[in-house]
Parts: structure tokens; C-alpha cells; sequence
């Protein structure tokens, strides 16, 4: 056992370019609670510390990139294109880009209902590897590790759009024409659990503007109205 655990450990550190002097940081970071209650051992923790650590390490880091990204950029784009970029989707696909599902100790009880698929476990993964990291080689150690993977998503041309607040343009744009809210129902899901996709439609009272899809129902809602604005963009011109 002990042996399997350190040859998944050396992967990792290869994986991400960086070795840890303290691999028990290292193990801590990859540990789910699951996996202490069900082999109770006292010896070891879970990685919930280190997920709140590697949460700020990572909004810093983040923050410093897109300020030198764009310079000219308002408080808000600023804010909201940061959240596209560590929102808990976001931060799954790094995990799976690093393989790190396959490398968490779970319980027995997790493992069988898919724990190393879960979007909001691979998200806190992330964030307790980043925060290890930190505590192990200092911010130095961490930047680099989440430039890596962040550096091309800072610099994709579509990142600003990302940013953008679909919903609330939306909603102001339907009050503004109709003094209305508009709203917004749930159509259908698809696909398994650890991959869903959303499909949202946009209503401004009984009528039905946009349809958008989304791997959250969040992001679904936010299609939906960019797609509704486009709609009216496309009505104005007419």
C-alpha cells in the first residue's frame, strides 16, 4: 500500500514540475476526509486546511496576472473575468488536466460513487495541492505552478467575454424595453454525473428569447441570456 502511495506521489510531483521536500504535505494535500474516517488513522490529515489556504494563494496569483494582463481593465471585468477563472468548474478542469483524481486517497464509500470524478472534490484538490505547494516552497513554488496551467486561459482572446455578466445585461436590457424580469427555466440534463451539461431557456414573461447550455446550471443561464442579447442585437438592426 505504502509503496503504491509513493509512486503515485512521485508521478505527481513530475507532473507538476516541482518536488517536495516535505512529501507529507504533499499526502495531506491528496487526502480526503473519506478515506481518515473509514481507515482512522490519526497520523494523517485531510486536505480541508490546505484547501483554504491554496484558495487565497491562487485568487493572489490570479489577481496579479490579470492586472498585468489588462491594465486598463475596471474593478468589475477584473472581478468578474477572476471568477471565470477559479470558479469550482474552472479549477476541476485543471485537476483533471494533472490526472489528480487518480492520485486523492478516498474511502471505499467515495470512491464507489465516483468521488474521483466529482467536480467539487477535484476543485478542492486543486486549491489543497496549491496551498501545499505554498507552504513548501513559498509563493515562488506556487506562481509557478498555477501560471502553468492559468497562463494560457489569462491570455485566451474570448477570456474577457468570459468575464462578462450576460444575466445582469440582460436584465437590464428587458427592463429597460419592458419592465419586466426576465427568467429562467431548466429545459433538460444530460450525460453522467461527474459530466453534466445543462440546458437553460430565457423567458421575458411567456416568451421565449434564448435557449444556452452549460456544464453548470449557472453557466447555462449565463448562455442563455448571452444568446437572448444577441437576439435583440440581430432585432435592432433588423
Amino acid at each position: 500500500m505504502e509503496s503504491a502511495v509513493a509512486s503515485k506521489l512521485d508521478d505527481l510531483q513530475q507532473r507538476i514540475g516541482y518536488r517536495f521536500g516535505d512529501t507529507g504535505l504533499l499526502r495531506e494535500a491528496l487526502t480526503h476526509r473519506s478515506y481518515l474516517n473509514e481507515t482512522g488513522d490519526l497520523s494523517l490529515k485531510d486536505y480541508n486546511r490546505l484547501e483554504f489556504l491554496g484558495d487565497a494563494v491562487i485568487d493572489l496569483q490570479v489577481t496579479l496576472r490579470l492586472l498585468e494582463r489588462f491594465p486598463t481593465s475596471r474593478e468589475g471585468d477584473l472581478s468578474r473575468m477572476r471568477a471565470a477563472l477559479v470558479d469550482e468548474e474552472a479549477l476541476a478542469a485543471l485537476a483533471r488536466d494533472l490526472d489528480l483524481g487518480d492520485h486523492l486517497l478516498l474511502g471505499k464509500g467515495e470512491e464507489r460513487s465516483g468521488g474521483r470524478e466529482k467536480r467539487s472534490i477535484l476543485a478542492d484538490a486543486y486549491e489543497a495541492l496549491v496551498g501545499a505547494t505554498f507552504l513548501d516552497g513559498g509563493m515562488e513554488a506556487a506562481a509557478k505552478l498555477i501560471d502553468a496551467q492559468m497562463s494560457p486561459l489569462i491570455d485566451d482572446p474570448a477570456l474577457p467575454q468570459k468575464g462578462t455578466d450576460f444575466k445582469t445585461l440582460f436584465q437590464e436590457s428587458a427592463q429597460s424595453r419592458w419592465g419586466v424580469t426576465p427568467r429562467y427555466a431548466l429545459k433538460e440534463t444530460s450525460g453522467p454525473d461527474h459530466l453534466r451539461t445543462f440546458c437553460v431557456q430565457a423567458f421575458v414573461e411567456d416568451r421565449l428569447l434564448a435557449e444556452g447550455c452549460g456544464r453548470s446550471r449557472k453557466e447555462a443561464e449565463q448562455a442563455a441570456a448571452r444568446a437572448a442579447l444577441e437576439q435583440l442585437k440581430e432585432s435592432d438592426g433588423a
